[in-house]
């Protein structure tokens, strides 16, 4: 007995095994991550080092070249590249395509620890991180306005009310703050009164630091008694920062009020933010690379929408840009093609095999090969993307090749007198073969574009996998199923009737206008 009869002979058990092609492939459909693009494993190592108060041109020769020099010897890189502007240094070195980030982050601390020394003393310690390929970008930008409160107000109030709410959302991996401005003492000191005083600008810092710190003086244990000490020895308000001492000249006491105008404002002036012309502060979200970012956007909006409940009088908060919307109008366009293709080839399915009958056996192939590959592509680590629905579009006319190799056979031996369950057994025996051939063959033909290093290749690695695993899907439904519904389902006495029956009643008058055709094109 043939691998196929068990199944002719025992339709529960093809059956069954459809079933859990289909169940396997529903339940991937869930849980498939949803991206605009696959996912590449290009990184960056970014080194940050600040230098307050030097200009570009001094960070450049004593930051940035010796740390461009450390991070050049390090392995995996692809090119180094540099940015020096004013107090602030940034290096950003880009891997090589699937190096190891973390690899690459450990040796290159190494090395940029080891220069440590070399950097002006007064520079902060330099900061290291990984820069993914997908974090270039938010995947929404929320913007939040008032006409009421400051920026630096707005900044406070969404770090510490709506920032965490924001980041507590299931799949966001961070949600920063673009364009804020935090609070900060800003003293803009008076040249002509220092000048007139003989104080310099060091002697203000150094005031400054030596009489506005935080203090941990511990506490103090006695035998039944713990108390816990506490020293106020920071300054609070732009009043008391004024009446800071900064120098003592016999009895005359010049304070920070007398050469500088103290007020409450922010760190940084240099930039501004702008919505529909006014100004605001923005929010990126973050997604975490394995999260599917319309579910996670979609739940940023529902907590959106809470947030604006609770918003003080004035301020409002929408969204600015939200990329989810072009992905998810991408795949719609996709499924909306994909759903045409179904139908044009159903249609010649019908007008060809002439039958409902018949053309039910190949459009049931379809959509469990469809659904099978999904289920393929979640063991591979895929993702429903751009280039995975392509290739689900463009299999949809290989799946159906075997399903119509096997009606057409068993038709054919219907139409020589044998009844269905013996036709679909003979068919079945025949055919074993020819579509584990055309199976590895389509296959096989795909594959290779999947081999492909580089970048290409980590684009169009799920694009031809994904193709491969439908076809591989739609052999195993072609030996599995389509003998079976072809032994129940096809009509008992073989008739060409509808658009093949109209072709057979004129294939002598077609085969004599080509023979003409052919003779025509000789001469």
């Amino acid at each position: 007995m043939k691998f196929t009869d068990l199944f002719i002979k025992r339709p529960v058990l093809a059956m069954v095994v459809s079933f859990v092609i289909l169940i396997a492939g529903l339940q991937a459909m869930k849980t498939l991550n949803v991206r605009q693009y696959p996912r590449s494993d290009v990184a960056a190592i970014t080194v940050t080092t600040i230098y307050i108060g030097a200009d570009a041109e001094l960070v450049r020769g004593f930051i940035t070249t010796p740390i461009e020099r450390a991070m050049a010897a390090a392995d995996g890189i692809d090119y180094i590249q540099s940015q020096s502007t004013q107090g602030q240094s940034l290096v950003t070195a880009r891997l090589k395509l699937n190096y190891d980030a973390n690899k690459a982050l450990s040796d290159i601390s190494a090395r940029v620890n080891a220069i440590r020394n070399n950097l002006p003393p007064e520079s902060q310690i330099p900061v290291i991180a990984i820069q993914a390929a997908d974090s270039q970008f938010a995947s929404a930008y929320l913007s939040f306005t008032s006409n009421i409160l400051e920026p630096n107000e707005v900044t406070d109030y969404l770090v510490r009310l709506v920032q965490p709410r924001l980041t507590a959302i299931a799949g966001v991996q961070k949600a920063d703050i673009l364009g804020g401005r935090t609070f900060a003492m800003r003293i803009w000191m008076k040249p002509d009164r220092m000048a007139a005083l003989n104080i310099s600008p060091s002697q203000v810092r150094d005031i400054l630091a030596k009489n506005n710190f935080l203090a941990a003086v511990g506490n103090t244990k006695g035998s039944l008694l713990q108390v816990s000490l506490t020293a106020n020895t920071d300054l609070h308000t732009a009043e008391q920062f004024k009446q800071l001492v900064v120098r003592q000249d016999k009895n005359t006491l010049i304070r920070l009020g007398d050469i500088a105008d103290v007020v409450l404002g922010a760190e940084d002036y240099n930039t501004e933010v702008r919505f529909s012309g006014q100004k605001a502060v923005f929010m990126g979200i973050w997604v975490l690379p394995n999260a599917n970012s319309l579910d996670v956007i979609k739940r940023a909006r529902v907590e959106l929408d809470q947030i604006k409940k609770e918003l003080p009088t004035g301020m409002t908060g929408e969204i600015a840009y939200d990329a989810t919307a072009y992905i998810s109008d991408a795949i719609h366009e996709v499924v909306k093609t994909l759903i045409d293709t179904l139908l044009i080839v159903m249609v010649v399915i019908f007008l060809f095999l002439g039958s409902f009958r018949s053309v039910i056996v190949p459009v049931v192939a379809i959509p469990i090969s469809l659904i099978g590959a999904l289920f393929l592509m979640q063991v591979f680590g895929f993702t429903l993307n751009l280039l995975t629905l392509l290739a689900i579009v463009l299999s949809v006319g290989l799946v159906v090749d075997d399903a119509i190799v096997v009606v057409e056979n068993v038709e054919r031996h219907i139409a020589d007198g044998m009844s269905r369950m013996n036709a679909a057994l003979v068919g079945a025996r025949e055919l074993i073969g020819p579509i584990i051939a055309m199976t590895i063959t389509l296959a096989a033909v795909y594959t290779p574009i999947a081999l492909q290093g580089g970048l290409t290749g980590a684009l169009f690695r799920e694009f031809a996998l994904t193709l491969a695993g439908a076809v591989f899907i739609s052999g195993v439904v072609a030996l599995v199923l389509s003998p079976m519904m072809s032994a129940y389902l096809l009509p008992p006495h073989h008739v060409e009737h509808g658009f093949k029956g109209w072709v057979g009643c004129r294939r002598a008058l077609l085969s004599t206008l080509f023979g003409r055709g052919f003779r025509c094109s000789r001469v």
